[in-house]
């Protein structure tokens, strides 16, 4: 499971970058089946790899580790914050209502 969502986010970061996997796996030195191996949770890369994925993809370990560290979500919360604060203020309220309605409810249950 973690492997596999470790796999995912490195593959969303790559495709969000604009890079093939084949491009991507020349510019960390890996074939390219293995990087895919990694990006669908069939292979753990070792530490020294996966710093050399999350330095390739210019990003935090926290982004491609967030939904398998305990304070994971705090980072989600804060990614979805400063995606929300870059909409339009109509959409803005509109997405806030509906959280805070989603929060109600888990509250009062």
């Amino acid at each position: 499971m973690k492997d596999k969502a470790i796999g995912k986010r490195i593959q969303q970061y790559r495709e969000a970058k604009g890079y093939t996997q084949e491009s991507f796996a020349e510019i960390v030195k890996l074939t390219p089946n293995y990087l895919s191996a990694i990006e669908r949770g069939v292979k753990t890369p070792s530490v020294d790899t996966l710093i050399d994925i999350i330095n390739g993809l210019d990003v935090s370990a926290d982004e491609i580790l967030m939904d398998v560290i305990n304070a994971g979500y705090k980072i989600k919360a804060s990614k979805l914050s400063e995606a929300i604060s870059n909409l339009p203020q109509d959409e803005q309220r509109r997405i806030l209502s509906v959280v805070e309605a989603l929060i109600k409810e888990a509250t009062s249950r």
